[in-house]
């Protein structure tokens, strides 16, 4: 399309001619017809320009946490030997990022590339992708532009907050209960079967000591079940538990979950994953973090199919995380059948809703059933913390658990 430029000087150059033609001018004729072919040359010229220009794009990260920040850099490439005047590089970003990422490059030469950068802060969990990029050029004098359009994508996975599990809380006179509770989910990867005697260069850390003192000879722990030992994280995204996608307890259960899984996976745990419409299956951290980044709510009405699928997945050396809201007494039966197969239970319940902010007999109906599904939980062997979702879950984590003060009692 002609600029404004473009359509000046064809207007003009018509007006010469006709001029030329009533004064009687051939010189001044070649002048205006010369002005008025000269945009449309430009516009053939720059129809070439989508041969002739490339464009790359650079991330310095593609997985990152919220709020963390992400340089975009794109390189535009000129392969023609002519020059460009002015580019009007747009990026498009989704709305959530905000608006487009504009940026003009000048003076362009022939066979060169030049580079301009933005940055993104996403706040939120989730996949954001980036693309398609359109180039709006011009010819060298400025008299046509043409929309280049680039179909260069890419994709920044924005992870759910983890929250350090293995950090040890403000030092009190009291037990150390998230240690307590971090011993109890990972205990499958702390057993071991067999005993080897120390080599040169084993870690002096893991000399099994009781052995030393009964057989005179050091003895180096030979941690099998570390490698064996699995754990299944389960989400239960449907809306009646947690709510909606983006919703306080929906974040706050899914950063929950990533966080507990991140412990195991580090502790040396084989992962399995499982959600209210999907059954378990393997993952690592990374595939497990991207799952979690794009999870959102479901519309499914029972947790009955999911919890065949748990049942059925059970074994004694996998521990069990499950996350949802507090269920209803109807499915805490079904829930307790489901996990009895597995060894280490937890269970992380989320209020869907902060129960200060209702009122006084929703409030006390809510709480009741949180204490109803703790305390049935907790009889039947799992270890269970209860957050509202503005609650971290180290500020839980760190806190004595029922049934620990009752065995303790």
């Amino acid at each position: 399309m002609f600029t404004t430029r473009g359509i000046t000087v064809i207007v003009g150059g018509l007006a010469m001619w006709v001029a030329a033609r009533i004064v009687g001018s051939p010189g001044l004729e070649v002048i205006g017809l010369g002005l008025a072919v000269l945009p449309l040359l430009a516009l053939v010229v720059s129809a070439r320009g989508r041969r002739t220009l490339e464009v790359r794009r650079h991330l310095s990260d593609r997985r990152i946490r919220p709020g963390a920040r992400v340089t975009v850099e794109l390189e535009v490439a000129n392969r023609s030997v002519a020059g460009g005047s002015v580019l009007l590089v747009e990026d498009r970003l989704p709305p959530t990022l905000g608006r487009p990422a504009r940026m003009v490059i000048t003076d362009l030469p022939g066979r060169s590339a030049r580079r301009v950068a933005y940055a993104v802060v996403p706040q939120v969990r989730g996949r954001y992708p980036l693309g398609p990029i359109t180039v709006d050029a011009t010819d060298a004098y400025g008299l046509t532009r043409r929309r280049l359009s680039f179909d260069v994508r890419d994709e920044v996975t924005v992870t759910p907050v983890i929250e350090d599990l293995s950090a040890v809380a403000t030092p009190s006179p009291g037990p150390s209960f998230g240690a307590a509770r971090a011993r109890q989910l990972l205990r499958v990867g702390e057993e071991y079967f067999t005993m080897r005697q120390y080599q040169l260069g084993d870690d002096l850390r893991r000399i099994h000591w009781p052995s030393v003192a009964r057989t005179g000879d050091l003895m180096i722990r030979q941690d099998e079940a570390t490698r064996r030992a699995s754990g299944l994280v389960f989400v239960d995204q449907r809306q009646a538990a947690l709510g909606q996608t983006r919703g306080g307890a929906f974040e706050r259960a899914i950063s929950a979950a990533a966080s507990v899984g991140v412990l195991l996976t580090r502790a040396g745990f084989q992962l399995r994953f499982a959600t209210a419409d999907h059954p378990p299956g393997p993952v690592t951290e990374e595939r497990f973090l991207d799952a979690l980044a794009a999870l959102s709510h479901s519309q499914a009405r029972t947790i009955a199919p999911a919890l065949t699928h748990l049942r059925a997945a059970a074994s004694a050396d996998m521990s069990l995380v499950f996350v949802s809201g507090p269920p209803a007494p109807t499915e805490l039966a079904g829930l307790m059948r489901a996990g009895s197969g597995f060894g280490p239970r937890l269970a992380v319940l989320v209020y869907p809703l902060e129960p200060a902010s209702l009122p006084p007999d929703r409030q006390t109906q809510l709480e009741g059933r949180a204490t109803q599904a703790r305390l049935a939980l907790a009889r039947a062997g799992w270890d269970c913390v209860l957050l509202s979702p503005s609650t971290p879950l180290t500020e839980r984590w760190h806190a004595p658990s029922p049934r620990r003060l009752a065995s303790n009692a």
